[in-house]
């Protein structure tokens, strides 16, 4: 499908606190400066950059105050512009809570959600305390007030389809099942390609189609900068989570194969932690002729 006229949005949000990680903050950094140059506007949702001191855990859910600060912020921006299409440059999975339920008003419920991730993003503050799991039901009215009353107009669960989910805890399977939500695990999309995820869009009778895309969906032996290839963690540290198990060929070809039938007006691009980049960059940080030179004080 060709991309009608409008105004797209470059987003850049380096939230990093609805994951409690400061590496988010330098992922979408390094995003913003990787990415192709925009064709529209930019604005970037102010963040504080990442310090030593702890977060606060306010009501349940860590960093209350300031994610929500970011979230008003990001809408705000949003708003100056009122633009056809965004592209969000993050960040933690939060990130896509204001741009989403922006366009599901901006298209008046005519929305479609494609969500490429390896975990459901349902959770509530009674489950976990970072906000980055609990953004997709937030955009479908579920979980937290504060966070919820952000999308005043919510996306069905009809509208909404997984690509690349696979062993969800007991809680969220059961979660997805009262909500109706669908999925394409790993092993369909190899064996049968981009044809499920078409035949959803379809039946779902809406023209619009908003992408959230995690990084963590990717296998971490093909793609090195997410959670689960960092190269310090011990060993066990992520046993019993779920890791991504797509290429980014695989992803790639899905979503050009669905662009074909659906207007894509939103991509979240999501939790990139580009861990040889970070260890590069403090490396030439503390390196002669590149260090800050240190000033001798008297005495």
């Amino acid at each position: 499908m060709n991309e009608p006229a409008g105004t797209t949005l470059r987003l850049i949000f380096p939230q990093w606190q609805g994951g409690n990680h400061p590496t988010y903050h330098f992922g979408a950094r390094l995003l913003e400066w990787l990415a192709p140059a925009p064709t529209g506007p930019v604005e970037e949702v102010p963040v504080a950059p990442p310090s030593a001191a702890p977060l606060p855990l306010e009501r349940g859910i860590v960093a209350r105050a300031a994610l929500r600060e970011q979230l008003h912020q990001a809408r705000r921006l949003i708003e100056l512009h009122r633009p056809d299409r965004i592209v969000v440059l993050g960040g933690d999975c939060l990130v896509d809570l204001a741009p989403f339920a922006y366009l599901n008003e901006r298209y008046d419920g005519d929305l479609a959600v494609l969500w490429v991730d390896t975990h459901p993003d349902i959770m509530t503050p009674q489950q976990f305390q970072h906000a980055h799991a609990m953004v997709l039901g937030n955009l479908m009215g579920q979980g937290d007030a504060d966070f919820a009353a952000a999308v005043p107009r919510p996306i069905s669960p009809h509208n909404v389809l997984y690509v690349g989910l696979h062993d969800p805890t007991a809680w969220e399977a059961q979660q997805m099942a009262r909500l109706g939500l669908r999925n394409v695990p790993p092993d369909q999309l190899q064996r049968e390609g981009s044809q499920p995820v078409v035949d959803w869009f379809k039946s779902t009778g809406a023209r619009h189609l908003a992408v959230h895309l995690d990084l963590d969906v990717l296998d971490p032996a093909l793609f090195g900068a997410v959670l689960f290839a960092r190269p310090d963690a011990p060993p066990g540290a992520f046993d019993g989570v779920a890791q991504g198990e797509l290429s980014v060929p695989t992803v790639v070809q899905l979503l050009s194969d669905v662009a074909q039938h659906a207007d894509i007006v939103g991509l979240g691009i999501a939790e990139h932690l580009p861990w040889a980049a970070l260890a590069l960059r403090d490396m030439l940080a503390r390196l002669p002729l590149l260090a800050a030179p240190v000033v001798d004080r008297p005495g």
